[in-house]
């Protein structure tokens, strides 16, 4: 049995994390503890998407809440630390790109915990932009990068990341779009 710690913190998030969850349900083998920062926390930004895409209750929500982006950071690296030694896993899994992504990939490289990033290899080539620093540095850190496309792998050679490193997956969001065609179909949301 390995043990899969998935971080999640804001609204992109919890739309990758459904796949995921998914996906990982269907192996015997995985057993996942998904671990929420508390990024984004009301309803409209958090709880909403766990009920409609069957994304399970987080084991733990560190509660983080709403700072600057230094502030949330931070105090996400400071309780997320505290979590994965308490709860050490075999796999440290960030998605995306969002401020829990960074603090996730610092922490979990940090403990010596081997670290995936899914969507790894995205670029705006714009460092004004705090995902990009964000995508960079998790990539960097990252002993695992899952894919979506060809143009990502090249980004990640370009930067040196050794190729088997690099493993392509596909676009997990649109695996969850898929999941869920029917349901948008029928919403009275429009």
């Amino acid at each position: 049995m390995k043990n899969i710690t998935l971080v999640v913190g804001a609204r992109p998030n919890f739309v990758k994390a459904s796949s995921l969850c998914a996906a990982v349900a269907r192996r015997p083998a995985l057993r996942l503890r998904l671990v929420h920062t508390g990024q984004h926390y009301d309803d409209n930004m958090a709880g909403v998407f766990f009920r409609e895409l069957g994304v399970p209750e987080p084991a733990v929500n560190l509660g983080v809440g709403s700072g600057t982006q230094s502030w949330q950071i931070a105090n996400t690296i400071l309780e997320l630390e505290r979590e994965l030694i308490s709860n050490r896993p075999d796999f440290l899994v960030t998605v995306g790109d969002v401020n829990a992504t960074l603090a996730a990939s610092v922490v979990g490289s940090k403990l010596g915990i081997c670290l995936a990033h899914v969507e790894a290899g995205l670029r705006s080539w714009d460092l004004r932009m705090s995902e990009e620093g964000n995508r960079v540095v998790a990539d960097a850190l990252s002993d695992v990068l899952f894919t979506r496309s060809a143009d990502a792998d090249e980004n990640l050679l370009k930067e040196g990341i050794p190729a088997h490193r690099i493993v392509r997956v596909g676009n997990v969001m649109v695996d969850t779009l898929l999941r869920f065609r029917s349901e948008a179909r029928t919403s009275a949301v429009r």
